[in-house]
This record gives C-alpha cells, structure tokens and sequence, in this order.
C-alpha cells in the first residue's frame, strides 16, 4: 500500500476529509442524478397515464422489471465495480483502477445481452405471470421489447457512471443526468404522440426516448475517460483481460445481484397478488409501490459516496474510520427515506393523483401508502448499508436483509390471502417485512457483522481499527 501522500489528491480527500461534509459533497451531486433519474421516469408515466388505464397497468407490468435491471447495473454491479476501484485507488494501484473500467464496460455488455434474449423471448409469459391480461399485457410488451433491445446501453451506461463514483467523481454523471433529463422533457411526449412528421408511437415512444437518453450517455462518459482530466485511464495502454479483475468485481457484484432480484421479485409477487383484484387495482398499487422505487435514487444519492469512501478507507486499511462514515450514511438515508413515507402516508392522493383519475386505482393506491409508507425510514436505512457493504466488499448480511423481507412479504401475503384477507393485509404483510430488512441488516453490523461473528455491542478492543 502506497502513503497518503503518493495517492492522488482526490483520493486522499476520500480518506482524510471530514466525515459529514465530504459525504453531503459528494452525495449533492448524486442526488440530483437520481432525482432527475426519478423526474425522467415520471415524466414518461404522466404521459404514459395520458392514454388510459390499460396503458398505465402495462407500465406497471414493466416498471419493476426496468427497476430490477437498474438496480442490477448501478448498484449491484454497479457497486462491484465502483467498491472494486475504490479499494484499488486506496491501496495505491492505480493501474489495477484503471484495467478494471474497460472489464466493467464488458461485463456490462454480457449482462445486456442476457436481458434482452430473457426479455424479449420471456415477455409475454412473465407480464402474465403479473397478472396482464389483454390491452394491459399488449401496452406492456410494446413498451418492454422496444426497451430490452437496448438493454446493453443501459448496462455499459451505469458500468461507465459506476466507475467514476469510485473515484468519487459524482459531478460528471450528475451533469450528463440532468442536460439529458432537459432533452427528455420534449423528446418523451413527441414519440408517444407524435407531431407534424414524426409519428406517434404510442407508450413504444417512451422506451424510444429513454434509449436516445442513454445512448447519448454513454458518448459523453467515454469522452470523459479518454480525457487527461479524468482519474482513470483506461485507454492508455492495450486492453487484457484477466480473469482476476472481473472476479473482484462479481464477488461483490454478484452477492448485490441476489439482494436486487429479492427486492423486485417481492415487488413482482405482490403485483401478482394484487392482479387477482383487477387491472385498476394493478394501476393502483403500481403507481403506488412507484414511489418505493424512488427511495432507491435518495438512499443511491447517499450510497454512491458511500461505496467511494468506505471502499477507499478500506483499501488504506482504516477499518474505524470505514465504520464512522457507514453510520453517518445511514443516518441521512434514514431520516430522508421516513421523511418520503410520512408524506405520502398522510398525502397519498398528491402523488397517486398525478397519475391517474380512476377511483379503485386511487383508493387501493392510498391503502398502500398508509400501510406500508410508515416503513420507508427502515428501507431507507437497509439501502445505505448496503452500498456501505460493497465499499467493505461483503454482502452477507445484506442478502440475508433481503431475503428475511421477500420471505415476510411473500410469505405474510400469502397466508393473508389463504386466511380470507383483502389487500390490506397484503399491504401489512409488505409493512412488517421492510421494517425487517432495515433492522437485520443494521443489527448484523453493529454486532460487527463485517468484520467476524456478531457480537452486541460490537466494542471489542480493536474491532473497528484492525
């Protein structure tokens, strides 16, 4: 390992730079990403709401499927690669960081690949699984194949972004994020409802923008990686692969690709729980479970630095230091996420009435809302220790998090159903299992989770600065 003072000096700001304001820095940035991220997606659903219920239902459908390939490639994959560079930046391996990019962009080309075939061969058979049906399954799969034939965009996209939050380079992605945002807000109604020559594409023309959106992406942070300015050089010496790097990046990519498709297929399951109650209750809860998925973006704005600066303290060794920075994490994602809860619990027809006009919708919408929005904080907190987890390079306890959870919500909706329940009960079954995924995941770290067997309190002399 290289001294402080032979890193560069953006790193050494990771390593050394106080807690709190270095965190609020570099989470600023992603913030606005994955706020514009957000505005983009809602955008494309008022629009989308715009021709009808069967047209929302089959978003619906589709959402969470995007969503599971978005949390896959930027923060399953996406923290592997981000945790792998950090490490490699605080050690001193400057030519490791920069080999890693270009097996990052690969791996990100085969994941592309898989989804498209899944998703293109496997469409139809999954949206029925969820309960689509008729105009609703057509609206989806319109949607969906447009979409998943560009699936490799969206992947070496967030490979690319993913790389450069390991440097700790928020600002670049933030910038490209909201200019394409900006160029979305014209281009996303002009393709559904077309305009003098150009046709309507109907909800095909939302997937259409969002390719535009990260084909133009990926132009801007390869320019960025080829420049002097950028960190990483990855371009300046001839690509080999080595298996070694792409195996830094799984082991911790993969374990996040398990807590992903958890967290969607609990999601996926209830959407099929609530098909059974009919497509305006599907519009509902998917609108509804929407504002869920935007959690991700806050408690990612936080994750991103968080990954940066654990993965960098750890990769100096500072294992006391890696600890401080998790929990200050946490604790913002935390009061962000309940504060997002507790708005939509009492104000749920403020974002459900942005979407759609239907009475059952709505009303099967707010009984999610107040149900389940009193545990977003606990999600919140779930989330940030699971980027936190990636800087340190061990998911164990966060895959086990998600899978408490899936097995809560399925299992609890399940046996609601079976007992004569309505979807309120479903509802509750969704509360109680969030509120476990929060409190397994925080209860293992604090009882030193990370470093060896848990144990409460986690104060053994040494524990955190060996």
């Amino acid at each position: 390992m290289k001294s402080p003072d032979a890193l560069d000096p953006r790193t050494r700001r990771l390593l050394e730079g106080p807690i709190v304001p270095t965190l609020l820095r570099l989470a600023v940035p992603t913030l606005v990403i994955m706020s514009a991220q957000s505005a983009v997606s809602l955008i494309e659903t008022y629009f989308i709401g715009m021709l009808g219920t069967e047209a929302l239902a089959g978003m619906s459908l589709v959402f969470p499927m995007l969503m599971l390939m978005l949390m896959l490639s930027g923060g399953a994959m996406g923290g592997g690669i981000a945790s792998a560079i950090a490490r490699a930046l605080g050690a001193g391996r400057r030519a490791e960081a920069d080999a890693l990019v270009c097996h990052a962009a690969a791996l990100g080309l085969v994941f592309g690949l898989v989804f498209t075939v899944i998703f293109l061969l496997g469409g139809r058979w999954i949206y029925s699984l969820m309960g689509g049906t008729g105009a609703a399954l057509q609206a989806a799969l319109a949607y969906s194949d447009l979409l998943f034939c560009a699936a490799v965009l969206i992947w070496v996209f967030n490979a690319l972004a993913a790389a450069l939050r390991g440097t700790g380079n928020m600002t670049l992605q933030a910038v490209t994020t909201f200019v394409g945002m900006l160029l979305l807000l014209p281009l996303s109604p002009l393709l559904i409802f077309g305009w003098g020559p150009v046709p309507a594409m109907g909800i095909a023309g939302g997937a259409a923008a969002v390719i535009a959106y990260y084909a133009a992406g990926i132009l801007v942070l390869a320019g960025y990686l080829r420049s002097r300015r950028s960190v990483l050089q990855p371009f300046r010496t001839p690509i080999k692969f080595r298996w070694p790097l792409f195996r830094e990046i799984l082991r911790v990519g993969l374990g996040g690709v398990i807590s992903g498709v958890a967290t969607n297929l609990n999601i996926v399951v209830t959407t099929a729980f609530v098909g059974g109650f009919g497509v305006a209750a599907i519009a509902g809860y998917g609108t509804a479970a929407r504002l869920e998925y935007l959690l991700v973006p806050i408690a990612f704005g936080i994750g991103g630095p968080l990954v940066a600066m654990v993965g960098v303290s750890l990769g100096a060794g500072d294992r006391r230091r890696a600890m401080r920075v998790a929990w200050a994490g946490a604790a913002m994602a935390t009061v962000l996420t309940e504060a997002v809860g507790l708005w939509a619990a009492f104000f749920p027809l403020a974002w459900l009435g942005l979407f759609n006009t239907d009475p059952v919708a709505l009303a099967e919408g707010a009984r999610y809302l107040r149900v389940v929005g009193p545990t977003y904080g606990f999600f919140g907190l779930g989330l940030a220790l699971y980027f936190a987890s990636q800087g340190v390079g061990r998911l164990k306890w966060p895959i086990a998090g998600n899978v408490v959870r899936l097995l809560l919500g399925v299992g609890g909706a399940t046996l609601a159903l079976k007992l004569g329940g309505d979807l309120g009960h479903v509802f509750a079954a969704q509360a109680i299992a969030m509120a476990a995924y929060g409190l397994v995941i925080a209860g293992a770290i604090a009882g030193g989770g990370w470093f060896g067997p848990l144990a409460w309190p986690a104060s053994r002399p040494g524990a955190e600065s060996r």
